[in-house]
This record gives C-alpha cells, sequence and structure tokens, in this order.
C-alpha cells in the first residue's frame, strides 16, 4: 500500500501540467501519482500515458469522458490505493522540501496509529497583480502534535481548510461514500467539508506545501466565469448548509460546528455575492431561495448566519441591499484578492 494517493485532475492541461506531476515525483515510491485526463482534447492523455510509462510504480492514468473536475476526483478516489488521499490541481504545484517533511510526517504518524486529516498552510500567487501571500494556521490549531476538534480556536474571516491544504485518511472518504456531482465546479469546496465532522485525529504543520497559482483567464475563480456558473456556486453552498443540522452539532461538539458554521457562511456568502453581481431579477429571487432552504433546514441556524454574520453585508433585500452587497464585494476583492 502506497503512503499518499495524490489525484491530479487535467482537462487540457498539456501546457502545465508536468510541473504538478514533476513537483510530486520526489516523493517516490511512496507517492501514488493518479492522472485523470477528463476527456481533453490536446495532449494531456499523451503527456500522462508517458509519464506512466517512464514512471510504472508511482504514476497511474485514467482516461475518462469529460466529467469536470468533482469526477476527476471520485475516480481518483477510486483507483487510489494510499493510506492518505489529496488533491493537486494541474496548473499548481508544490513545493519540494515540505512534500518530503510531509511524507516523512505521515510515516511518523503512522506508527502511532496514524490521523484523520494532515494540515499544512497554502501560498498564492496572483498573477494579475503579483500579490503573494501564505494563508497560515498557527494562530488557531496546535502545532506538531495530535490534537481534536476540542482544541482549536475560532478562524479568521480568510482562514478556511481547503482542497490546497487538507489531506484526509483514504478510509475516511470511502466511509462517507464521497460522491461529487459531474459537472459542477466548485465542488473541491464540498470534497473538504463532508468528511471533518468524521476526523477526530488531526494535525497541523507550519510549512507551506501548496503553490496555488491565480491567473489563468479560463480558471473558475475568475469573476466573468463565476458570475456565469453562480448557479453551480449556489448549488454546492446548498449541499453543505444541508448537509449537518448545525445547531444539534453544538450541543455536542462546540468548536468543530464552529468551524463548519465559518465555513458554511463564508460559501453563502460567496454565492449570494456572485448571484447578485448580474444585477437582475432572476438572480434576486435565486440567492433568496437558497437561503429558504438553509431556514427551512436549522432556522436557528439561519438566523445566526443571516442576521448576525458578515452574511449580513450581502443579504440586505432590494436595490439598496444589491449596491451594499456589490459594493462590499468590491472592497473585500481590492484587500483580499480572491480571484
Amino acid at each position: 500500500m502506497k503512503l499518499l494517493s495524490v489525484t491530479v485532475p487535467c482537462y487540457n492541461s498539456q501546457d502545465y501540467m508536468a510541473g504538478a506531476i514533476e513537483s510530486l515525483l520526489v516523493g517516490g515510491d511512496r507517492v501514488e501519482i493518479i492522472v485523470i485526463n477528463d476527456g481533453s482534447k490536446d495532449n494531456t492523455g499523451k503527456i500522462a500515458d508517458e509519464y506512466a510509462a517512464k514512471y510504472p510504480n508511482i504514476v497511474k492514468v485514467v482516461h475518462q469522458e469529460n466529467g469536470g473536475h468533482g469526477e476527476g476526483i471520485n475516480q481518483g478516489l477510486k483507483h487510489s490505493t494510499g493510506k492518505y488521499f489529496f488533491v493537486l490541481d494541474s496548473d499548481d504545484k508544490l513545493f519540494k522540501d515540505a512534500f518530503l517533511q510531509t511524507l516523512d510526517k505521515l510515516e511518523e504518524l503512522e506508527k502511532d496509529g496514524g490521523i484523520d486529516m494532515f494540515i499544512a498552510n497554502y501560498f498564492y500567487d496572483h498573477a494579475i497583480d503579483r500579490k503573494k501571500q501564505t494563508i497560515k494556521y498557527k494562530s488557531v490549531l496546535p502545532q506538531n502534535r495530535i490534537f481534536g476538534w476540542e482544541e482549536t480556536k475560532k478562524f479568521k474571516i480568510w482562514q478556511c481548510l481547503t482542497i490546497h491544504t487538507c489531506i484526509f485518511r483514504t478510509q475516511i472518504m470511502r466511509d462517507i461514500n464521497l460522491d461529487l456531482p459531474k459537472h459542477v465546479f466548485y465542488e473541491d469546496n464540498l470534497m473538504v467539508y463532508l468528511p471533518l465532522r468524521h476526523t477526530k485525529r488531526l494535525y497541523y504543520m507550519d510549512i507551506t506545501l501548496y503553490s496555488y497559482y491565480i491567473g489563468r483567464p479560463d480558471q473558475s475563480v475568475q469573476e466573468g466565469i463565476m458570475k456565469k456558473r453562480c448557479l453551480q456556486q449556489k448549488l454546492i453552498s446548498e449541499k453543505i448548509a444541508t448537509a449537518y443540522n448545525l445547531t444539534e452539532l453544538f450541543k455536542t461538539d462546540k468548536m468543530l460546528a464552529s468551524y463548519l458554521k465559518h465555513e458554511c457562511e463564508l460559501m453563502l456568502t460567496i454565492a449570494t455575492a456572485y448571484m447578485r453581481l448580474n444585477k437582475t431579477d432572476e438572480m434576486e429571487k435565486e440567492f433568496e431561495d437558497m437561503w429558504q432552504k438553509v431556514k427551512d433546514f436549522d432556522p436557528i441556524m439561519y438566523k445566526k448566519m443571516r442576521n448576525r454574520s458578515h452574511c449580513w453585508w450581502v443579504t440586505r433585500r432590494g436595490k439598496f441591499g444589491r449596491w451594499l452587497c456589490i459594493f462590499g464585494y468590491r472592497f473585500a476583492q481590492k484587500f483580499v484578492h480572491f480571484n
């Protein structure tokens, strides 16, 4: 059994996928690299097969009809043999020294019964204005030891556990029957959110593992694309908001519920903002429909999130409310550079 399986979903990735794969090869035989060729129309499949031929004990390739990023992750999980599971997007890469440190630590932790989730920092490089920033978690998570959710602190608004930061025990992903929707973007948020309730043994290292690149014009996080795909963002946000009854969870696991609420609020805020950026009556109805689903599922948490958090700024009704939402989005984007 491999120590770590890393899925690399690829769609027309011929120009940059080598950087992602090369950053993983330093892991040697401890790593299984699963390249998913998601119906690419360029040389992605050929390049993937060349790597598999050169590194047959490390690289395997899955060719599939186009199913989207989520289906790529689904297939990666299906074909993985590693004790731990991670996803690396084909236009990103890992820092090699940090990756080796991560593998060493996972190997060490396995001797002590293993963990459910490993967390590291990530670095993002914004190509448009060259802003670079590292997202760290040392202010909210214990370092260099196994811990549980009860030992965590309240996350800051910019601190979220993402696909770039979390390595999960593979069996947890299988135990929850993870099955991400096909042809839907932003599903990676769902991939991270759903297993969290089932993680008990956590480990955080204050190292920067993942290099996240923002700047390609066809990326799903570009504003124009997110506006067009806002209903996909809505779908994922609804699935997150109705996955767990947080009001009940607060009674038994306060700090885990606190983090899940934080993540849920952020997703609902983002979905609301992009629907309202379209400035149409149809999208006004859609954002209200999303919040109605939240209210129907958990009315107490709905009230706390919509009226007592940063969601308040984006959900005010009417034309002034929409203006306030868009103004807040522009202000936040200027300082955070999230797309």
